[in-house]
């Protein structure tokens, strides 16, 4: 058989390992709470890093269990994704926005077009549950609230169909 197409390493190329969990294209835009559960992750992930190489020097196991190596390469990789996470972010004190207008780190209470009314805090992209009603700043939903004022009309593009949402309150605190 030809070898003429196969690659063989020869060390100048990338380690065949794990690729990088994606960054967001967008500015990594936090509040005070983001910001600390993004710190927490690290010194999470930097912990079990450390009690797995612990535990493995004192089981004697070996660099080449493929199970520890994987286990190390998710860690570092993720601990690469959230320190860029950190070293990017960019604190928003919603404090010091305008009140009367819908911007990041907000709450908002909206009614629909029947009267229900729903709750939601615009935070950044790490920071978003949409359990919790925190939704992500780039969302379709916070970027049809931004900037409205209480009493306007917001209109929200949706896959299940448009909806406008009447702004009923927004407090700065989160």
């Amino acid at each position: 058989m030809s070898r003429a197409f196969v690659k063989e390493p020869d060390g100048s190329g990338p380690s065949e390992g794990l690729p990088d969990r994606p960054i967001s294209e967008h500015p990594n835009y936090v509040t005070r709470a983001g910001l600390r559960q993004l710190h927490e992750r690290v010194r999470e992930l930097q912990e079990r890093r450390s009690r797995l190489l612990a535990e493995a020097r004192q089981a004697a196991a070996s660099a080449d269990d493929p199970a520890l190596a994987e286990e190390i390469a998710l860690l570092d990789r993720d601990l690469r994704y959230y320190a860029a996470r950190v070293d990017g972010a960019i604190l928003i004190d919603p404090a010091e926005q305008p009140a009367d207008h819908v911007g990041f780190g907000m709450t908002v209470s909206v009614e629909d077009p029947r009267g229900e009314p729903q709750r939601f805090t615009i935070v950044g992209e790490d920071e978003a549950d949409v359990s919790a009603s925190r939704i992500s700043y780039v969302s379709p939903l916070a970027r049809a609230l931004e900037g409205a004022r209480v009493g306007e009309k917001a209109h929200w593009r949706r896959p299940a169909g448009d909806l406008e949402l009447t702004i009923v309150a927004i407090d700065r605190t989160v």
